[in-house]
């Protein structure tokens, strides 16, 4: 939940280049944030405390550097704890992105061998072990390999050394690649921070580690044994990874959503005609998410019984390790995950490979941890999301969903059909008029403290997800539910002026919601529908077309809107909401 962003080259620029990285990968960790680089036999060092959006630096030039924003996990937000972290004679510097589950055993060795500790955090205990090891007479790719294998936990670790031009990076779950430029090698917890200088990216595995210099170097941290490094080409472009004129992220993203929806539409049919087969082949299916992709699980279970009449099962993923005792050899687990990196999903799918059943990843980062874990795989090709709230990814997973469901049936065209007219929907209600009627929305629910989000079927999982995007970024607490469960305690809670987001397409749902909305308007709350209907009990109506299977994708546009806006007039930043981060790579 860490940026990682560090070069070595032959160029001087090393404080800047590693500075504008890390501004790409800020959403990934933004609490704090440290450079250091490498200044003849010593190293300067620069730490601070806050967002990196608008810094500088003061850093002499070098042609060796790394760099880190941190999320914090052990220890306050204060510059001591901001990364880099130095050792006793600081001469190495060390970042990381994990947790080092073991670190109080190591740092009370340490100690007892009168290592100097500055800091709270875990990750000190690194940089002060391969200090050990080099005081014992190890060399420096030697002293970080010993230390690496001796860490419990999920850890990357980036290492410099002042005596030495060289980067060892070593990695166990949490994510780093490798990019090779013109005379210059990129190191980044992310591929989208190094393609605007490179698309050749080698991807590293658990237990590897590298060694930059002149040249790349790759060895398994368990065995020393040498590797060969495999670069491949990604095809991101810049412009998907930069703001563009948009005032932020995720406002991009939402705009980024019709054409996502009609490549899914145009472009996947024979890759998810190949998963239809695997899932009729297998004995018990599950798709499993976190967040933002547990919504998407959801989804898809409506989905597949509505459509396919298909039974899938959906568990969140940080709860699928207690559900796991039934999967066999013929069990299908697909995956959910934006960031392809979500620990809580890559626990559950080391635990069901260890029973020997298939894995299908849905991801949107190729190269990514769920992405290598998996048996089959299929890219969201959502392109770069940077804004913590996913927008476009879900709704890719919902295009995939869908298309995935009339597969089953072998009506894959009809499945397009509707993808492109959703498209279109979506489009409209990006227009200035619907929009503007959102902003006016926004001003009153921004004075309220509560907001509920209300469907039934397919629309409780976006009353779901609406709810999540709402208090993500607007920190309004937001409850999604089932229009049923109201009347077993949350309609206690409805007062006068109470807002109610009340999803009622126009299915099987739309009566009985229609009667949830009625029940809550008796008790005082106020009833915004979204609906292609405009019912007597709205006091406020958006509307959102028919689209019919489809219409759970336009559906969401206006809860993502709602909440950006909120988040704005609130005077928030929508891209970086506190306390979370994009990638979820601690438990």
């Amino acid at each position: 939940m860490c940026g990682i962003f560090s070069y070595i080259g032959a160029s001087a620029s090393a404080p800047s280049v590693i500075l504008d990285g890390l501004k790409t990968l800020e959403y990934r960790g933004y609490d704090s944030w440290g450079i250091a680089v490498k200044y003849g036999r010593k190293i300067a060092l620069e730490k601070n405390v806050g967002k990196i959006g608008g810094a500088t630096v003061s850093l002499p030039k070098s042609t060796v550097g790394i760099g880190h924003t941190r999320w914090a996990t052990h220890g306050g937000v204060t510059v001591k704890n901001a990364h880099p972290h130095l050792d006793c004679t600081e001469k190495l510097a060390l970042l990381h992105n994990g947790i080092i589950e073991n670190y109080e055993t190591l740092r009370h060795r340490l100690r007892s061998k009168r290592h100097r500790f500055r800091s709270e955090t875990d990750t000190e205990v690194a940089v002060h072990m391969i200090e050990e090891n080099m005081q014992e007479g190890m060399d420096f790719l030697q002293a970080v390999r010993n230390a690496f294998v001796q860490f419990s936990g999920l850890n990357a670790i980036v290492v410099m050394n002042s005596d030495t031009e060289q980067i060892v990076a070593a990695k166990n779950g949490s994510p780093l690649v490798v990019g090779r430029g013109s005379n210059a090698f990129y190191l980044a917890s992310d591929a989208s921070g190094i393609v605007r200088h490179t698309k050749e990216i080698h991807f590293l595995k658990d237990n590897e580690l590298v060694v930059l210099d002149t040249s790349v170097a790759l060895y398994d941290v368990t065995t020393g044994n040498k590797l060969p490094v495999r670069f491949e080409t990604i095809d991101w472009k810049v412009e998907e990874a930069s703001l563009g004129n948009f005032p932020h992220f995720m406002i991009k993203e939402i705009f980024d959503q019709p054409k996502v929806i009609r490549t899914i539409a145009n472009t996947y049919a024979d890759q998810i005609d190949d998963l239809a087969d695997v899932i009729k082949t297998a004995k018990g299916t599950f798709l499993i998410g976190a967040g933002t992709a547990y919504h998407a699980s959801l989804a898809g279970v409506y989905l597949f019984s509505k459509i396919a009449k298909e039974h899938l099962n959906t568990a969140m993923a940080s709860e699928f390790n207690y559900l796991e005792d039934f999967l066999t050899k013929r069990s299908l687990v697909i995956a959910l995950s934006q960031s392809g990196e979500t620990i809580d999903i890559v626990e559950p799918l080391t635990r069901a490979k260890g029973k020997g059943s298939t894995i299908f990843a849905l991801v949107n980062t190729l190269g990514s941890t769920i992405y290598r874990m998996a048996d089959r795989k299929l890219l969201l090709g959502a392109g770069p999301e940077k804004a913590v709230a996913s927008t476009k990814a879900y709704i890719a997973k919902l295009s995939i969903l869908l298309m995935l469901s009339f597969a089953m049936i072998k009506r894959t065209s009809e499945a397009k059909k509707l993808l492109l007219s959703a498209a279109d929907e979506v489009e409209r209600l990006l227009k200035d008029q619907p929009v503007r009627a959102l902003e006016q929305l926004s001003d009153t629910l921004s004075k309220k403290q509560h907001i509920f989000t209300v469907g039934r079927g397919l629309s409780f999982a976006t009353a779901l997800e609406a709810a999540l995007k709402i208090k993500e970024v607007s920190y309004i607490h937001t409850e999604g539910l089932a229009g049923g469960e109201l009347k077993h305690g949350t309609i206690a809670l409805i007062e006068k002026g109470t807002p109610c987001i009340v999803f009622a397409p126009s299915d099987e749902t739309y009566e009985a919601i229609i009667s949830n909305a009625m029940e809550i308007k008796a008790r005082g709350g106020t009833i915004i529908g979204i609906s292609p209907i405009r019912a007597e009990v709205f006091d406020h109506w958006i509307e959102v077309k028919d689209i019919k299977d489809a219409s759970i994708i336009p559906q969401i546009i206006p809860a993502q809107l709602l909440s950006y806006l909120l988040a704005v007039r609130k005077g928030f930043d929508p891209d970086k909401p506190r306390n979370l981060a994009k990638s979820v790579t601690v438990k």
